[in-house]
């Protein structure tokens, strides 16, 4: 694959993440096995580009898998010869990771699709353009070739992927909408959260709107401008309204019978990769959301 170099001073693996839809690491690796040049020279990852300069790399084979595909039920909204948009439902994991190496959503991928799956992410996430929490329900891309997956990875890049959730947040939210703009970073004492931090945090920015009030409790939609982990979450609670039901970012006891984040991936909007055609899918509110919102209804407004 082919790029041009378009802003100067910027590092190789940089540009390579940025203009190639790749994570940095990913980037880093394909230049530390000698697949990236610069110029059609040899390329370091730390070189600083100059507009202009070309640069070609390739993408290896993917690894043969490991993972045990594993039937399951996949609810898929959408497919064509490129994409896939699952449905996935809270509580499943989307792959492997400690204590889940076989009942996750690659597993249930590899059964449904075999080898038709891109090899960009690695091994153990064939396909997989990006992802939500094991306890978040909701719409999920799945690219089933490197070309797809490159094209929907820069969409993410450059935010033009559109993705919107509906959560349900502790308290009244006293305006009907606005923005959190706070930068997102690991937590500095516990390394399975993340936190607003201005120190190396990465952008992060969630436009919210309120949907219904209800008594001590919000409906909420939320538009993704980046793609944090864990953003809406630690967006939410930061401005005191935590998601109801999650007990990681805000109130340690389960209440209304949530004991995991009342938060749902409803509409996911990209342009195909093959021809930029606008797709639009949507997911209806599962089971678990409406039985909140019926409890809700049932304390009366806000």
């Amino acid at each position: 694959m082919r790029l041009i170099a378009d802003q100067a001073g910027e590092r190789l693996d940089a540009f390579l993440a940025r203009a190639g839809g790749l994570s940095r690491s990913a980037a880093q690796k394909l230049i530390q096995e000698g697949r990236v040049t610069r110029n059609q020279r040899p390329a370091r990852k730390n070189d600083k580009l100059t507009p202009g300069d070309v640069i070609e790399y390739t993408i290896p084979p993917a690894a043969p898998v490991e993972i045990a595909p594993r039937e399951m039920p996949l609810d898929i909204v959408y497919e064509d010869e490129d994409v896939v948009v699952l449905n996935k439902p809270k509580g499943l994991v989307v792959h492997p990771a400690a204590g889940h190496a076989d009942d996750t959503l690659v597993n249930g991928l590899l059964y449904a699709l075999g080898d038709r799956l891109s090899g960009i992410n690695g091994e153990l996430r064939p396909g997989i353009v990006h992802r939500i929490d094991k306890d978040t329900s909701g719409l999920l891309a799945v690219a089933k070739n490197d070309y797809a997956h490159t094209m929907l990875a820069s969409q993410l890049k450059d935010h033009t992927m559109a993705r919107t959730y509906e959560a349900v947040v502790c308290g009244s939210l006293r305006e009907d909408s606005g923005t959190v703009d706070a930068p997102i970073g690991r937590h500095p004492s516990d390394r399975k959260k993340m936190c607003v931090t201005q120190r190396g945090g990465k952008p992060a920015v969630t436009h919210w709107e309120v949907v219904t009030r209800y008594r001590g409790y919000t409906h909420i939609r939320c538009r993704l401008e980046t793609g944090r982990t864990h953003q809406i979450r630690v967006h939410m609670a930061y401005i005191g309204h935590p998601i109801l039901g999650d007990t990681v970012y805000g109130r340690k006891k389960p209440e209304l019978g949530q004991d995991s984040q009342c938060l749902h991936a409803g509409c996911l909007c990209f342009r195909h990769p093959r021809d930029g055609r606008p797709v639009v899918v949507y997911a209806q509110l599962p089971a678990y959301f409406r039985q909140v919102l019926e409890k809700l209804a049932a304390l009366g407004g806000g």
